[in-house]
């Protein structure tokens, strides 16, 4: 017999417990993307507390779809390596590039992350900061939902020991950092904003554009260029893995 209340209290009491648990968290993610994914798994694996908060109901940013809705991803060989290490199989097409099936690396890396320790929740949003002399010192969180509806309802804050905005080309938690604080660590002090697609010099600016950018707050991925004016790339996804397991080692080295 199957009791309908039992199966509530089991989803629960489970959700509360791990919530609870991350409210004081080694390292917050904003942003579940295959940078995000990728620094959570190394980090994770380097013993810290790390947990992500995603927005959307799936996890994955861009990487789902591939190209254009082709469900194929394209890495080089020097990142073809972190595929490989969540046991994601891999196609050689020559010139040193590879493909892999879009939703399998999806499944994978997020497995990856999930299987070292790292915590992901869904369907929240990070709308504030946790600015504590001026250092960013964790997230300020709210129901997606409730901020899709635009309706009035105050957010609850975790703390952090170390944030990372990985939330892709709109750069949400650094234009807030901007914002609250007045000044981030770029040419300007603000964020520049993505320049158009070029994979060549998108591929390599995300890895080297990948740094902490105010005292506590790190950005990887598509951000790291959004906020330092670099060009984008496309379903090229090589960066994008590089830059996540560069700010786990630049994180894991602070704290």
């Amino acid at each position: 017999m199957i009791d309908d209340i039992r199966v509530t209290e089991s989803i629960v009491e489970r959700h509360f417990s791990e919530f609870t648990d991350r409210l004081r968290s080694d390292v917050a993610i904003a942003g579940a993307g295959p940078a995000g994914i990728v620094a959570a798994r190394y980090l994770a694996e380097k013993g810290h507390k790390v947990t992500i908060f995603e927005r959307k109901l799936s996890p994955g940013g861009g990487m789902w779809g591939g190209g254009m809705g082709y469900p194929v991803i394209v890495v080089q060989d020097e990142s073809v390596v972190e595929l490989h290490a969540v046991g994601i199989k891999t196609q050689e097409v020559g010139d040193g590039y590879h493909t892999a099936d879009s939703i399998e690396c999806v499944a994978k890396l997020l497995a990856g992350a999930i299987d070292a320790g790292a915590r992901l929740f869904n369907l929240i949003s990070v709308e504030d900061v946790l600015l504590e002399d001026m250092r960013v010192n964790g997230f300020v969180i709210n129901s997606s939902p409730i901020n899709v509806a635009g309706l009035h309802v105050d957010p609850i804050t975790i703390r952090a020991k170390a944030c990372l905005d990985a939330t892709g080309h709109d750069a949400e938690v650094c234009h807030i950092v901007e914002r609250k604080a007045g000044k981030l660590d770029t040419e300007t002090g603000t964020v520049l904003g993505e320049l158009s697609m070029c994979a060549e010099m998108g591929e390599k600016t995300v890895v080297e554009n990948t740094r902490e950018v105010f005292p506590g707050l790190w950005v990887a991925g598509m951000c790291s260029n959004a906020v330092m004016g670099a060009h984008r790339m496309g379903p090229i996804f090589g960066g994008m893995l590089l830059s996540g397991k560069k700010v786990a080692e630049l994180i894991d080295e602070k704290l």
